[in-house]
C-alpha cells in the first residue's frame, strides 16, 4: 500500500506539472550503477532494490523495465504494487518509448529529471518519443524528491587520498595525459561527472557510496587547471596540502555557476555522452562546441599499470586465504551450527576483514541457499534470510575492497553429494569458464567475441544464462567497470587490451532449485607464444587464489587441457596460499585441491 500511496501522490504532482508521463531511472547526476542511498528514488517509488532498473509511471499505469539478473527478485519486490514487470532482452517486451507510445496520446508529455540521463540516452529517448508525437522534457525539480519526506541525508564522509605507491602513477601525471589528450580533442576543457573517474584522476578515494570508495563531486580540467567541486567538509588539511596549487577545490553547489561561465568563455568543452548528464549538456550548449567522445580516463583507468596489477595480485592472494579460511569453516559448520545466509555472509566478511589493507566489501555478498542460487543477484534480506543446511547447493559470490586491489570471487560449494545432472551442469560452466582464461586471441578482439567461449558447452546441452560473462574490475574502485566486457549483449566492441582486469563468471540457473557459477579476476597480457612476425595475440592469466569445488566436476566431460588447466590451476593456489592458513586449513586446502582424474 506504501508504494501504491506513493504512486498516487506522484501522479498528482505529474498533473500539477503538465505531463502525462514521468521516467524514474536507478542511477543519480553522475550515471553511477551503485547509488548513494539518499538517491535511491527508484527504490522509493518502486519497492524495487537491484541495481539496474528503471521505471515509467503514467496516470493510470506503470512498469519497470529490469534484465535477467533481476526478474525473480522484481517479480516478488513488485508483487501487489501496481508496477508490471518488464523483461528486457524478453521476446514481446516493448521498450520504455514504444510502452509510452501505447499508453498516451499524441501530443503527451513525459518528463524527467535532466541529471538523471546521460546526453545519449536523453537524445535516444527523446528521438524514440517523437516517432510517437509524444515530447520529452526535462523537470529540473525532481518530483520524487518532493514527495521523499523521510529522505536520507547526503553522505559526509571524508576524502583520503590514495597512495602513489597503490595508484602507481601521480596525479599530476594523470593531468598531464589527459590535457595531452584534450590538445589531441581540440578540447580547452573536459567535464567529469562520472565518480570512479574522477577517484582515479585525482588518486583520492572515499566512502559515499556503499562498497564503492568514490566521492561524490563534480572536475573541470583545462589546459591550465583542475577544480574539483566538492562538498567541503569533506576535505581535510591533508587533501588540500596533497593537491597544493595543482587543483582547486570548490563547492559541490558552485558547479552550476563554472558550468555557465564555462560556456561564456567559448573553448570547446569535452563531455563524455554515457556519462555527462543531459542537466549539464543544456548549461553548456547556448554558447560552448561540446565535444562528444567518451573521456579519455575511461580507458585510462582501465588500463592497469605494473603497480596496481602487482597489488591486485597480492590482494587476491590475501583474498583467496580468508575464501580457504570461510571454506573451510562452512564444510565444519554445516549442519551442526545454526546458519543462515546473512550469518554466513557477516562470517566471510569477517574473515575478510582481518587483512590490515581492507577496507569493506566490494558488493554486498550474495549467498544464495538451493532455491536463491538462481536468483541472479539475490541479496538476503531478514525477509528472505534462510537457514542453510547440510544439503544441497550454496553459491557465494563476494569480493574485497584493499587498498591495493579490488576482489569479485564466486564458488559453488556443494554441501551434499551432487546428482549427476548438477554435476554435468556445474562442469560445462567449469567448461566455459577455463575456455575463456585460455584463449589465445589476435589484438582487436572484443569481449563479445570471447563470450561465445564460455557458452559452448553449455549450448551444446541447451543450456544458457542471462548475463554477461565478465565485466571490468577497478583497482580499489567500482566492481564494475568499463570499458571492457566479455558479454554477448552490453559489449561495446571495445578491444581487450593488456593490463585490463576482468571477470569470467559463467553460469547455471534452475529456477526454484539452485544456482551455478564459477568466478575468478583474470587479466589480459601479451601472449609470448603466439606473438609472431609484427602480430599481437593476447590472453588471460588468473588473478583470484581459490580452490573450485571437485565434488561437483565430472571429470569424463572435461578435454585432457582443461584437465591439466585446473589441475595446474589448484597446485597455483595451494602453493600461494598455504603459508597463510593454519595446519587444519592446509589440510583441508591440501585434499580440495588435489589432482583429478
Amino acid at each position: 500500500m506504501n508504494i501504491r500511496n506513493r504512486l498516487m501522490a506522484l501522479r498528482k504532482l505529474m498533473a500539477a506539472n503538465r505531463i502525462q508521463g514521468y521516467i524514474v531511472p536507478n542511477t543519480d547526476a553522475h550515471q553511477s550503477e551503485y547509488v548513494p542511498t539518499f538517491w535511491h528514488r527508484r527504490d522509493w517509488i518502486s519497492g524495487f532494490t537491484g541495481s539496474a532498473g528503471d521505471v515509467v509511471i503514467t496516470p493510470s499505469k506503470a512498469g519497470l523495465w529490469t534484465d535477467g539478473r533481476y526478474f525473480l527478485q522484481a517479480e516478488a519486490q513488485l508483487s501487489g504494487s501496481g508496477i508490471a514487470l518488464m523483461k528486457l532482452g524478453v521476446p514481446g517486451t516493448p521498450t520504455m518509448a514504444a510502452w509510452l507510445g501505447k499508453q498516451l496520446k499524441k501530443g503527451n508529455r513525459v518528463g524527467v529529471d535532466p541529471r538523471l540521463f546521460s546526453i545519449a540516452q536523453y537524445q535516444k529517448l527523446k528521438a524514440d518519443l517523437e516517432a510517437f508525437e509524444i515530447q520529452l522534457v526535462g523537470i529540473e525539480d525532481n518530483l520524487i524528491d518532493k514527495l521523499w519526506s523521510d529522505r536520507p541525508t547526503a553522505p559526509d564522509g571524508q576524502i583520503a587520498i590514495h597512495p602513489v605507491k597503490f595508484a602507481g602513477e601521480r596525479f599530476q601525471d594523470k593531468l598531464k595525459r589527459t590535457r595531452k589528450a584534450m590538445r589531441d580533442a581540440g578540447a580547452g576543457a573536459h567535464v567529469i561527472a562520472a565518480l570512479d573517474c574522477i577517484a582515479w584522476l585525482f588518486n583520492i578515494r572515499g566512502s559515499d557510496v556503499q562498497d564503492n570508495p568514490v566521492v561524490i563531486a563534480y572536475a573541470i580540467v583545462t589546459d591550465k587547471g583542475a577544480t574539483l567541486f566538492v562538498d567541503p567538509a569533506k576535505v581535510t588539511p591533508e587533501v588540500r596540502k596533497a593537491f597544493g596549487q595543482s587543483v582547486a577545490l570548490k563547492p559541490y553547489g558552485d558547479f552550476r555557476a563554472a558550468l555557465i561561465k564555462l560556456a561564456k568563455a567559448g573553448a570547446p568543452v569535452w563531455v563524455d555522452g554515457n556519462t555527462t548528464n543531459q542537466w549539464i549538456a543544456e548549461l553548456l550548449k547556448p554558447r560552448a562546441k561540446l565535444v562528444l567522445k567518451e573521456s579519455p580516463i575511461v580507458l585510462m583507468k582501465a588500463l592497469k599499470n605494473p603497480v596496481e596489477i602487482r597489488g591486485a595480485r597480492q590482494a587476491h592472494v590475501r583474498d583467496g586465504a580468508a575464501m580457504v579460511k570461510f571454506l573451510y569453516w562452512i564444510e565444519q559448520a554445516a549442519g551442526k551450527e545454526k546458519l543462515t545466509e546473512i550469518s554466513v555472509a557477516d562470517r566471510l566478511e569477517g574473515f575478510r576483514a582481518k587483512s590490515k589493507l581492507f577496507r569493506g566489501v566490494s558488493f554486498e555478498s550474495i549467498i544464495g541457499y538451493a532455491a536463491h542460487g538462481a536468483i541472479i543477484h539475490y541479496s538476503a534480506t531478514p525477509e528472505t534470510d534462510v537457514p542453510i543446511r547440510r544439503k544441497g547447493i550454496l553459491l557465494v559470490d563476494s569480493g574485497g575492497q584493499y587498498l591495493d586491489g579490488t576482489t569479485d570471487i564466486t564458488r559453488t560449494i556443494c554441501l551434499s553429494p551432487p546428482n549427476s545432472v548438477q554435476k554435468d551442469q556445474f562442469t560445462r560452466v567449469l567448461k566455459g569458464h577455463i575456455q575463456v582464461v585460455l584463449a589465445r586471441f589476435p589484438q582487436g578482439t572484443a569481449g563479445r567475441q570471447i563470450d561465445t567461449l564460455a557458452r559452448k558447452s553449455l549450448w551444446d546441452a541447451g543450456y544458457d544464462y542471462g548475463h554477461g560473462t565478465g565485466h571490468g574490475v577497478g583497482s580499489y574502485l567500482s566492481v564494475h567497470e568499463g570499458p571492457q566486457s566479455i558479454s554477448f549483449a552490453r559489449d561495446t566492441g571495445v578491444a581487450l587490451l593488456p593490463g585490463m582486469v576482468l571477470s569470467n563468471e559463467p553460469g547455471y540457473y534452475a529456477q526454484g532449485e539452485y544456482g551455478i557459477r564459477t568466478e575468478n579476476l583474470i587479466y589480459v597480457v601479451k601472449d609470448k607464444e603466439t606473438s609472431r612476425n609484427g602480430r599481437v595475440f593476447l590472453t588471460f592469466e588468473n588473478l583470484t587464489m581459490c580452490p573450485i569445488d571437485t565434488r561437483l566436476v565430472n571429470p569424463k566431460l572435461l578435454t585432457p587441457e582443461e584437465l591439466r588447466y585446473l589441475n595446474s590451476y589448484h597446485a597455483q593456489v595451494k602453493k600461494a596460499l598455504t603459508p597463510l592458513v593454519d595446519k587444519k586449513e592446509a589440510a583441508w586446502l591440501a585434499k580440495a585441491t588435489r589432482p583429478i582424474k
